[in-house]
């Protein structure tokens, strides 16, 4: 049958943005819908006089690809921010990630060696310890202090439930650093995009087709009679009809608010770690570009556990789940006409610089290029 596109491409974020900026490229012509009202997917910007409010919480760009670097700065201007966020705890600021700033305001440390020495003290009470979950893992990799102050209440938030009933390779490892260098990311290259990450979307998708507040689900049949193959960006399980059950994720509420004054806290994102204070974090927007206006925005960003009615933001990667991922998977790979990409549509957590090189990648195997 002839077909009016080459790609329908079924969500207008980062992940089908890039992709559909690459197949015009190559002379391909794409469509791209979104249920949204808007473009960028959780990337999207509101403009409020001038500020910029991350309307789905905060997206600091970072990457360590010097390529992917040059890649974003051909549409749009970066500036210098830099993550630098802080915790709160009972009325006390903690700078993150663990560095010596945090290690002074917890024990009253100046040097490195200090710092370590102190931090094998508060190990060693745990160091026999076969950690059976998240709280012990903790504890064994940093003791006491810096679990109770700066990682129980807020993981516990996070995640919904206790950390004794989260399983311990949640966390891995915990990061110190012994320097006095506040900034969050080891990447060499960051910054927020100089008015705004639509003006990235906006720049990728130029020229290309795009239709929002249009749901796939709602005219399936039609949509997959437009073009010769589809890019899926949403959730896989249900472009199968939850066929082999629903992939489970954690949700967000953002609370968007402008107080009364001109800076709230002096920082673009802080951390709450009191488990009895309902919110993570609160992010004040004009911070993202070094804003001068008179007034401010900030967010508070709330977990919610998800339901078949909200958004779903962190996949929740456990046995189970994974188990649930590969069937989709396999059942994906019986249908030449798809393609699929994205957080959602990979079940998994990317950065920016990730998404962007997975839908590089995507592209080229698609047009064979090198």
């Amino acid at each position: 049958m002839g077909y009016t596109y080459n790609y329908l491409i079924v969500g207008a974020g980062l992940f089908g943005a890039v992709f559909a900026h690459e197949a015009k490229k190559q002379g391909k012509r794409c469509l791209i819908i979104d249920k949204r009202s808007h473009a960028g997917g959780n990337i999207h910007c509101l403009d409020i006089d001038g500020i910029h409010v991350h309307q789905y919480g905060a997206h600091i760009f970072h990457t360590h690809h010097e390529h992917i670097w040059k890649y974003v700065n051909q549409f749009v201007e970066f500036n210098r921010f830099t993550n630098a966020p802080l915790a709160y705890f009972q009325g006390k600021m903690y700078n993150l990630p663990f560095n010596m700033n945090t290690f002074n305001k917890l024990w009253g440390v100046v040097t490195p060696e200090e710092a370590k020495i102190k931090i094998q003290e508060q190990c060693r009470k745990y160091a026999h310890i076969n950690p059976a979950n998240l709280e012990e893992q903790a504890l064994k990799l940093c003791g006491e202090d810096i679990y109770q102050t700066l990682i129980k209440g807020y993981t516990e938030k996070q995640w919904g439930r206790a950390a004794t009933q989260l399983p311990a390779f949640i966390i891995k490892r915990i990061p110190f650093r012994f320097t006095y260098d506040n900034n969050y990311f080891n990447d060499p290259y960051q910054g927020i995009p100089v008015g705004g990450y639509n003006k990235l979307i906006t720049a990728l998708l130029e020229g290309i087709e795009f239709t929002p507040d249009t749901n796939y689900f709602t005219n399936r049949t039609y949509f997959d009679q437009q073009a010769e193959k589809i890019l899926f960006t949403g959730c896989i399980d249900e472009f199968f009809n939850y066929e082999f059950g629903r992939l489970e994720y954690r949700s967000l509420k953002f609370e968007h608010t402008q107080p009364a004054c001109t800076d709230f806290q002096g920082n673009a994102v802080v951390n709450y770690t009191e488990k009895q204070i309902p919110f993570t974090r609160i992010i004040e927007h004009k911070h993202f570009e070094f804003g001068q206006q008179p007034f401010t925005v900030i967010t508070r960003e709330y977990p919610q556990n998800f339901t078949k009615d909200s958004e779903p933001y962190y996949p929740i990667n456990d046995d189970k789940n994974s188990a649930i991922l590969q069937q989709y998977k396999a059942k994906a790979n019986l249908y030449p006409r798809l393609l699929t990409g994205g957080r959602l549509g990979q079940y998994a957590y990317f950065d920016m610089d990730d998404t962007i090189e997975a839908a590089l990648q995507l592209a080229a195997k698609e047009f064979n290029l090198k």
